[in-house]
């Protein structure tokens, strides 16, 4: 089966991580090569002021740059750039596994799906922010909602779809999901959730915000979330790393 799968990973001032992101993606993809299977690695830097780019082409990775900082806007400059039959969008601060590099690429020669996403795991987080991740594994899991961390898809469906919303600077994935979902549906397609390793992502927003942080943060989504600005979405936009 021939078919070209682009790794798309957004990128803001991720100098700190972003190495150890492309070394698992270029590892995991190593120790799935098989014939017809060819790769690429673009990393979407979303206007970083710090040493994600030229570590990103210190890995021989593709770089599309984007002026405006919003995550959305990242996602959909690097599928711009990307060639390949099916994206996945990797987050920065994300390790790839192979297992889980595995499980997508056998799902996609299945040829019966149009994505998915995987459950997850913290690297580092507080006694609350695991009872939350494994919260989100069972909704994920019951409800077919894909982690923004972890998401891949076809590439004829991204394009149907318009890629991901402008009008949302937080949780976009939800709605793209959710679109997906509806796209799927209407080819007899399904969309999956990977179970067998969770990926493990960064946790450190449960470290470097404080709970009254947090609770600021999510009664601006909650309340409005089309219409909370970017300024307002500290978690995302204000840079501590």
């Amino acid at each position: 089966m021939g078919m070209k799968l682009s790794v798309i990973v957004p990128a803001f001032n991720e100098g700190k991580r972003i190495g150890a992101c492309l070394r698992s993606v270029r590892s995991a993809l190593q120790a799935n090569a098989r014939p017809g299977v060819e790769t690429e690695i673009i990393v979407a830097n979303n206007n970083s002021t710090d040493a994600t780019a030229e570590i990103a082409r210190d890995f021989g990775a593709d770089v599309a740059f984007e002026p405006v900082n919003q995550i959305s806007r990242a996602r959909n400059a690097g599928a711009r750039a990307a060639t390949g039959e099916w994206f996945l969008f990797l987050d920065a601060d994300t390790l790839l596994n192979a297992d889980s590099a595995r499980e997508m690429l056998e799902r996609i020669e299945a040829g019966q799906c149009a994505g998915g996403g995987s459950i997850i795991t913290f690297d580092e987080a507080p006694w609350t922010g695991r009872c939350l991740c494994r919260l989100w594994n069972r909704m994920s899991i019951r409800f077919t909602i894909i982690a923004g961390c972890f998401l891949f898809c076809r590439a004829d469906a991204f394009h149907d779809l318009g890629g991901f919303s402008l009008d949302l600077f937080s949780a976009e994935e939800l709605e793209f999901t959710a679109n997906l979902k509806r796209w799927a549906r209407a080819r007899r397609l399904s969309v999956v959730i990977l179970r067998q390793t969770p990926l493990v992502t960064s946790g450190r927003k449960f470290v470097l915000y404080s709970r009254r942080e947090w609770g600021r943060f999510l009664w601006r989504y909650v309340k409005a979330p089309r219409q909370a600005p970017r300024e307002r979405l500290d978690l995302h936009y204000d840079g501590r790393r």
